[in-house]
């Protein structure tokens, strides 16, 4: 699964990346983004936006917001076939920009922190849905979901999970809502396995989402917990 992420990056790297026209919002800095909070995510409609939701996917046929937190993330394997997704895949696909993710994997008889990144010092493309939910009083919430598929080779000792990584070249193509045939997308959900990803062990310290800080993402050292 992927139950953390990071967003460090500045709004000039954001935008050469990501090639974004218009900001709706300001670009978000967090270390420890947990589920339930806002966090940035970029859309096309017409042309790239960055623009706020809030994780974990509320249905546009949803009654309430009650499931939100059971879908923080969507399976690669069964995205095509349950409804809470189906829909979206094929229609409202984003892209989640992160300077990293946290999995925690076993050390012992412990479960600990690692923090996954970019070894090349760019943003990562985390393949999303997203959703526009109304609620009874009108107003309009905006949510998405983060797809998994199995851990690659590189990362399976740690969970046996991990989020779509989408690459730089084929991100317009995931971006893309005139492209509904999954046969086009299928492919982008396979597990990334790109030489560029690095990782380290992390302090607990990042368990608790109230910590937010360069410190989450420090490598621990000898003596460090």
């Amino acid at each position: 699964m992927c139950g953390r992420f990071v967003q460090k990056s500045e709004r000039k790297i954001i935008t050469e990346e990501f090639y974004i026209l218009e900001f709706l919002n300001d670009v978000f800095i967090s270390y420890n983004v947990a589920p339930g909070q806002n966090a940035g995510v970029i859309i096309n409609e017409g042309k790239n936006l960055y623009s706020m939701f809030k994780w974990g996917l509320v249905p546009s046929w949803s009654r309430d917001t009650k499931t939100s937190y059971k879908m923080i993330n969507a399976r690669a394997e069964t995205i095509t076939q349950k409804p809470s997704f189906r829909s979206a895949f094929a229609a409202r696909r984003c892209l989640v920009p992160v300077d990293g993710f946290y999995e925690w994997g076993e050390k012992g008889s412990a479960k600990v922190p690692f923090f996954i990144y970019n070894n090349t010092g760019k943003p990562f493309s985390l393949g999303g849905l997203w959703d526009t939910w109304q609620g009874p009083d009108g107003k309009l919430l905006k949510t998405f979901t983060i797809i998994t598929t199995e851990a690659n080779k590189s990362l399976k000792d740690i969970h046996q999970r991990m989020p779509v990584i989408v690459p730089p070249g084929k991100r317009s193509r995931w971006l893309d809502g005139n492209i509904k045939q999954k046969g086009k997308l299928l492919d982008l959900l396979d597990p990334y396995d790109g030489d560029e990803i690095g990782f380290h062990e992390v302090a607990r310290f990042v368990n608790s989402p109230k910590n937010n800080s360069p410190e989450c993402i420090k490598k621990v050292t000898d003596g460090t917990k």
